[in-house]
C-alpha cells in the first residue's frame, strides 16, 4: 500500500540535485505542475512529445530486468510488481507532482478527504459507477475489507505500518467510509492514497493463505480496476495489459502494454537502443551517453526518491552457530569507516550520487544534516574500533572474536549491475580491515520470496525507493515490524528510536517534526541498523514515439514517476 517502502530493483543512477519534496498537508485541489516541478528533458527539444494530438491506439513496451513477484496490492513490495500494479489498479487518492496528496479523474475518491479538526477522523467518499474489471461496483465494503484485511497481522501485509493507529473503519453509506484513529499520525493521508481489493473476490480467504492465492499471479482470476486489464504473463520472458473496454473512467490511449523482461541491464538498453524497447524507468549511468546519441530516444534527469544501503541482520537463526557478528554497535561503525562510499559514487555511480547517513532524502525536509554522523573513508579508524570490541588478526589475516571468524554473506539481486561494482568495492574494502565477505547475487523474485521478505540472509547490499514524500520510516526500523507484519527485515530492535518514530508522527506541524528528525538521525546514524550509502535514481529513457502533455510528463522525484498520468500518453507507431 502507499505508505510502505518498495525494494529497489531496477532503477540505476541520478542526478546530484537534492530532492526537494512538498510538506506533509493534504492538497485540497488537484495540483497543476509549478515551474519547479517541469521535468528536465535533456534531448530532444521538450516541445518535441507535445506537438501532436492524442491517437488512440498501439503498443507501449516497457523494458525491465526483473520479474514481478505479485500485483497483489496487499503485498506488492518490489518495483517489478508495482509498476504492474501501476497499469491495473486505481487508487484510492493519487500523489500529484509535487508530492500532495490529490484526486484525479482516475482516483478512486470522489472528492478530497475530510480530516477532523482533532485529527482522528477521516472521511472518503467514492465516485458513482466506478467498477471492476468484473463489471461489478467499487463500494465502501471494498474499501473496509481492504483496510481491516491489511491492519491484521494474521494477513501478514507489509502495509500495516499505521493501521496499528486504527481504532474503527466504519462504511457510512455505499460511497462513504470513515475511518478513526486512536491517536494524532500525520503520515496517514498517505497511507490512505492506496489501491483496494475486491471484497467479493477474497472475501472467503483465510488471512493466512492471501498471499500465496492465485490472486496476484493468475491473470485470469485477477480482478483489477485501472484502465487496462491483465491479459497473460510469462514468467521470466513478459506481462500484457490491454485496454479495459469497461473500464468506468476516461479510457487510455495506447490500447496495449507489453511489460518485457530481459536478462541484464545491459541487454535491456540494448533493447531500447535497436527499437524493441519504448521505455525503460531506469538506465545504467554508463549507458546514458549512448541513449543520449540516438535521436530518436529521449532522456530525463532528476533526482529520484530512493538511496541505497548495506543491512545488517541481527536474527541469529540467519547465522553459523547463531553467532552475529555486529552486535556490537563499534563494529557496525567501523564496517561504515571502512567503505568507500565517495568513491563508489565516484567511480561506479560516475559522480551521480548524494552521499546519506540515515534515511532521509537530502534537502529534504527532514534531512537531519550535520546532526547525523558521517562516516568518512578512514580504514585505520575501522581497525581501531574494532579491536575495541574485541576482534583480532588470525593466522589468515581475518579478524575472529570468541573464536569465530569475521566472515559474512553480502546477497544483492542478480543483473543489477551497479550493486555487482559496489558489491566487489565492499569485498576489497572490509578484507582491507580483516573482514571476509562473500558478495552472492541472486534473481529477484526469488530472493524477495526467499530472503527478503522472511528476512533470512546475513547482510544485503539493497535499496529502498520512497513511495511517498512523509520522512516516517517505523515499518522499516521499528521492533513491532518484524517479518512478516512488517519491513524490517533486519530484526533490528532500538528502544529509543521505537519512542522517536512515535514521537514523529504523532504532531502534524511540520517544524516540530522536523527537530524530532533530527532525533532520529543521529541516533540511526550512531547505532547503525544499516551503513547509509547514498541517494541515486533513474535517468529515465524513452522513444520519441511516446507522445504526451508538458502536465503529463514523468517526474523521477516520484516512486513511479516514469510512469506518471500513463493514461493521458499515446503513441504514434508511425
Amino acid at each position: 500500500m502507499a505508505n510502505k517502502k518498495k525494494w529497489f530493483s531496477l532503477l540505476v543512477s541520478l542526478s546530484v540535485v537534492s530532492a526537494l519534496f512538498a510538506g506533509c498537508g493534504t492538497d485540497e485541489k488537484t495540483a497543476t505542475p509549478n515551474d519547479e516541478g517541469k521535468t528536465e528533458v535533456t534531448t530532444p527539444a521538450e516541445g518535441d512529445k507535445n506537438t501532436d494530438a492524442p491517437k488512440d491506439g498501439g503498443t507501449l513496451t516497457y523494458g525491465s530486468f526483473t520479474d514481478i513477484v505479485s500485483v497483489n496490492p496487499l503485498f506488492v513490495q518490489d518495483t517489478g510488481s508495482g509498476d504492474a500494479e501501476q497499469f491495473i489498479y486505481a487508487k484510492l487518492f493519487d500523489i500529484d507532482r509535487t508530492g500532495k496528496v490529490a484526486v484525479e479523474p482516475w482516483s478512486l475518491a470522489a472528492e478530497p478527504m475530510t480530516i477532523s479538526e482533532n485529527g482522528l477522523e477521516y472521511t472518503v467518499k467514492l465516485k458513482d459507477g466506478i467498477k471492476w474489471s468484473d463489471g461489478q461496483p467499487i463500494t465502501a465494503d471494498d474499501v473496509v475489507f481492504t483496510f481491516d484485511t491489511i491492519r491484521n497481522p494474521k494477513a501478514a501485509s507489509p502495509g500495516i505500518t499505521g493501521f496499528d493507529k486504527v481504532t474503527k473503519i466504519e462504511k457510512v453509506d455505499d460511497k462513504t467510509v470513515k475511518i478513526t484513529l486512536k491517536e494524532i499520525y500525520a503520515p496517514f493521508q498517505y497511507i490512505i492514497a492506496s489501491e483496494i481489493v475486491p471484497q467479493h473476490i477474497l472475501k472467503d480467504v483465510k488471512l493466512e493463505e492471501l498471499q500465496k492465492n492465485v490472486y496476484g499471479t493468475d491473470p485470469a482470476k485477477t480482478v483489477t480496476s485501472g484502465p487496462w486489464k491483465w491479459t497473460e504473463w510469462k514468467q521470466n520472458q513478459y506481462l500484457t495489459f490491454e485496454a479495459d473496454p469497461n473500464y468506468w473512467g476516461q479510457k487510455p490511449h495506447i490500447q496495449k502494454i507489453v511489460y518485457k523482461i530481459y536478462a541484464d541491464q545491459n541487454t535491456e538498453v540494448q533493447a531500447l537502443i535497436k527499437g524493441d524497447v519504448d521505455l525503460l524507468g531506469g538506465i545504467p549511468v554508463t549507458q546514458v551517453d549512448a541513449v543520449k546519441g540516438k535521436k530518436d530516444l529521449t532522456v530525463i534527469s532528476k533526482p529520484g526518491p530512493q538511496y541505497e544501503y548495506v543491512g545488517f541482520n541481527f536474527k541469529p537463526e540467519n547465522f553459523k552457530d547463531k553467532f552475529v557478528p555486529w552486535t556490537g554497535q563499534k563494529t557496525r561503525q567501523a564496517v561504515a569507516y571502512a567503505l568507500n562510499r565517495q568513491g563508489m559514487v565516484d567511480n561506479v555511480l560516475k559522480g551521480v550520487g548524494t552521499l546519506m547517513n540515515a534515511p532521509f532524502l537530502p534537502g529534504s525536509w527532514a534531512d537531519p544534516g550535520d546532526a547525523a554522523v558521517n562516516y568518512s573513508f578512514d580504514p585505520e579508524k575501522a581497525k581501531a574500533l574494532l579491536a575495541e570490541d574485541g576482534w583480532k588478526a588470525g593466522k589468515d589475516g581475518i579478524l575472529t572474536k570468541d573464536g569465530h571468524r569475521f566472515s559474512f554473506e553480502l546477497q544483492y539481486n542478480a543483473g543489477n549491475s551497479r550493486r555487482e561494482q559496489v558489491a566487489v568495492v565492499i569485498q576489497q574494502n572490509l578484507k582491507d580491515v580483516g573482514i571476509e565477505v562473500t558478495p552472492k547475487a541472486i534473481d529477484f523474485a526469488a530472493w524477495v520470496d526467499q530472503n527478503l521478505t522472511p528476512g533470512k540472509y546475513e547482510s544485503i547490499l539493497m535499496g529502498w525507493s520512497l513511495n511517498n514524500p512523509d520522512p516516517d520510516g517505523e515499518s522499516t526500523f521499528g521492533s513491532k515490524f518484524f517479518p512478516p507484519n512488517g519491513q524490517n527485515q533486519g530484526f533490528y530492535k532500538n528502544e529509543k528510536l521505537d519512542a522517536l518514530w512515535q514521537k514523529g508522527t504523532s504532531v502534524v506541524d511540520q517544524t516540530k517534526r522536523a527537530e524530532v528528525y533530527k532525533e532520529i538521525g543521529k541516533e540511526i546514524s550512531t547505532d547503525l541498523p544499516y551503513v547509509f550509502m547514498y541517494q541515486y535514481g533513474t535517468p529515465i529513457a524513452m522513444s520519441n514515439k511516446l507522445k504526451f502533455a508538458e502536465a503529463d510528463a514523468p517526474e523521477s522525484s516520484l516512486a513511479y514517476g516514469y510512469l506518471f498520468h500513463v493514461i493521458n500518453w499515446s503513441i504514434d507507431e508511425k
